[in-house]
């Protein structure tokens, strides 16, 4: 239910990481910038383009060594509706290549709100008589500060759909703790918080022992991770922080449990930029990302 599919493709690929596609225009070689201002102009369409032609070579790169990508929503929404749909034709690319989608997005609300954000990211819309699916990513990550009524619209939409959810937990930035360590009950807010991600879970388990509803936990928090992996056995992880944030193979191990599965490690700045990083032809920027993302692999795999 929900994660079996990124579970499957991290045993298929020998691979416990994401990619993710958080594009700026200046990660972007210049010729594919320029092709798309000659296009488009120095327009939001032309930005939009750039980003999208770029996403495509990373994905065609990367579809058969990494299980998974994530974009993060608000690189897409910053260049307007040209923006979204490349985001939305970055996922449908993506899983065309059979690659697993989480949209990073953290969406927050209740209601009837929560409803439309479940069904737009993760279901499907209504128009007339036909329902069409809006983004159709496999995973959202979302905000679960606002407790349970944020989250069972999700959950409803997961179950349908067979998608799943990534609930914030322990974030990767330094700031993090002037909430999320705070006691509450006994114990920081953020074990509290992973003990909710293991209650929703009961409603969507997986056939391989952890849920639909998985948890983001930062890299930087290396301690936390060991912490919560051994407190939340239903509770899959995802890891930001690797790589340019600071976290290392060794920071990450903890995350895992003594199958090696468990968690997903993302890097994006990494890969996205390794063009840059080995000063390689512009044109090598798909390859660059490949030759990082094995790297990535390797270094992950042997410190477990």
């Amino acid at each position: 239910m929900g994660l079996d599919r990124l579970i499957e493709g991290i045993k298929r690929t020998n691979n416990p990481t994401v990619a993710g596609l958080d594009p700026k225009l200046d990660y972007i070689p210049e010729p594919i910038v320029r092709a798309a201002f000659e296009a488009h102009g120095e327009t939001l369409e032309g930005a939009a383009a750039a980003i999208l032609a770029y996403n495509k070579g990373l994905i065609d790169a990367l579809c058969d060594v990494v299980p998974a990508v994530k974009p993060q929503a608000a690189y897409y929404e910053m260049y307007g509706w040209p923006g979204v749909r490349a985001l939305s034709e970055t996922i449908a690319y993506a899983r065309e290549k059979g690659m697993f989608v989480i949209t990073d997005g953290k969406r927050n609300d209740i209601g009837s709100t929560m409803e439309a954000y479940a069904a737009g990211h993760l279901g499907t819309t209504r128009v007339g008589e036909a329902e069409t699916a809006a983004f159709g990513a496999d995973a959202l990550t979302v905000n679960g500060y606002l407790g349970t009524d944020g989250i069972r619209p999700l959950l409803d939409v997961c179950r349908r759909f067979d998608t799943g959810i990534f609930v914030l937990v322990k974030t990767s930035n330094p700031s993090s703790g002037e909430l999320q360590d705070q006691p509450a009950g006994g114990q920081p807010v953020y074990r509290r918080m992973g003990s909710l991600c293991e209650r929703w879970g009961e409603e969507l388990p997986g056939k391989y022992g952890y849920s639909g509803v998985g948890a983001v936990v930062g890299a930087t928090w290396p301690a936390q991770l060991g912490e919560l992996r051994a407190a939340l056995p239903h509770t899959f992880l995802l890891v930001p922080g690797y790589g340019a944030q600071g976290g290392g193979a060794a920071d990450v191990a903890g995350a895992f449990d003594r199958d090696g599965l468990g968690a997903v490690i993302n890097s994006s700045r990494g890969i996205l930029c390794a063009w840059k990083k080995e000063g390689c032809a512009p044109e090598d920027y798909a390859g660059a990302a490949r030759r990082e993302a094995l790297r990535m692999r390797d270094d992950i795999l042997g410190a477990l």
